[in-house]
């Protein structure tokens, strides 16, 4: 197969190891051409791919982020472009018809979805009427602490990786915080952790749900784990895909209350950092979000087997001249131009 006939994909977010995960699923697939982008040049995802084949582009919330992705992937000829990073979803979503004009198909669920999804109020505002959601509020002075069972939970209404997240021991702590609506305060859930990966094709019709365990967690991004099948959060996945109305992939966070029920605490509308996990599971969801995106035919499950991972990290060691010369002298942050 010439180079002409594979499909190019774009993968954002180089740097984290949902793009990583990403960037590995499909680098080891003949038919596709990845080509990976970060903000960083140091960004490790970069150096999986052939020189040719590295961009750095602006931070998500930069000024002329999203026209700067849309010149690279008409630059570049990228079939599919497939963000990573919570930042960007939002701008890209608001060029979605820019980019099909170029040729270029977006690799996101729906705008509402995504606006939903990436505010936690919203989301438990969309889903509590049809799911057990932990009680959660925005930190307003409307905000009554005398009323909650603590310890709490205060964390920003967008964001992700653990940022900003605090455990508040008791009403004394959460008065001395400051109201800013664009926090929430949350109850409290106590008991196991557990992520869903979900996968859905374009018309909503979800094609594998796949539990994972939490057993240890690094700065937000799980490092051990295990997939296991669960009718319950089986059901909880396939409800959220529901009510939201997601499409492609989605990764779902939910924890046990006292009394051992799981309740939903998150979604994020893109891939995980522990997609690897779910990979080695039996369901390599980046190709199988790509061929929905390309407007193949899915199968009707993906079944799955019950797997423990463990991380470490690993290295890539480079010469002197490797790194700026082929990056055109972008410049990173700390770093001149």
């Amino acid at each position: 197969m010439g180079e002409a006939d594979r499909v190019r994909v774009l993968v954002t977010g180089a740097g984290g190891p949902a793009g990583i995960a990403v960037i590995r699923a499909l680098g080891d697939d003949p038919t596709v051409d990845v080509i990976a982008a970060d903000m960083d040049h140091y960004a490790a995802g970069l150096y999986l791919v052939p020189p040719g084949h590295r961009l750095v582009i602006p931070a998500g919330a930069a000024d002329g982020f999203d026209q700067h992705v849309l010149d690279r992937c008409r630059d570049n000829r990228v079939d599919v472009l497939l963000p990573t990073v919570d930042a960007e979803m939002l701008p890209l979503a608001r060029r979605r018809a820019d980019l099909a004009r170029a040729g270029t198909r977006l690799a996101l669920a729906s705008d509402d979805a995504l606006t939903t999804c990436l505010d936690k109020l919203d989301l438990v505002v969309r889903c509590a009427p049809h799911l057990r959601t932990p009680r959660t509020e925005a930190w307003t002075a409307a905000v009554d602490p005398s009323s909650w069972q603590y310890p709490v939970i205060t964390k920003p209404r967008q964001g992700s990786g653990s940022r900003g997240v605090r455990v508040m021991a008791d009403e004394a702590e959460l008065r001395a915080m400051p109201y800013d609506e664009s926090f929430i305060v949350q109850e409290f859930m106590p008991g196991e952790e557990f992520s869903l990966d979900v996968l859905a094709d374009a018309a909503g019709r979800v094609v594998a749900v796949v539990p994972r365990a939490r057993l240890r967690v690094d700065s937000g991004v799980s490092v051990a784990g295990h997939t296991l099948h669960d009718e319950e959060l089986d059901r909880i996945a396939r409800d959220v895909v529901r009510v939201v109305g997601l499409t492609l992939v989605a990764n779902v966070q939910v924890r046990r209350d006292t009394a051992g029920r799981p309740a939903l605490l998150e979604v994020n509308p893109r891939f995980p950092g522990a997609m690897p996990l779910t990979i080695a599971s039996g369901v390599n969801m980046p190709r199988l979000c790509l061929d929905t995106v390309l407007g193949r035919p899915l199968p009707a499950n993906v079944p799955y087997v019950d797997t423990t991972m463990v991380r470490f990290l690993d290295e890539r060691f480079l010469d002197a001249d490797q790194l700026a010369p082929e990056l055109a002298g972008a410049a990173s942050p700390g770093m001149p131009a």
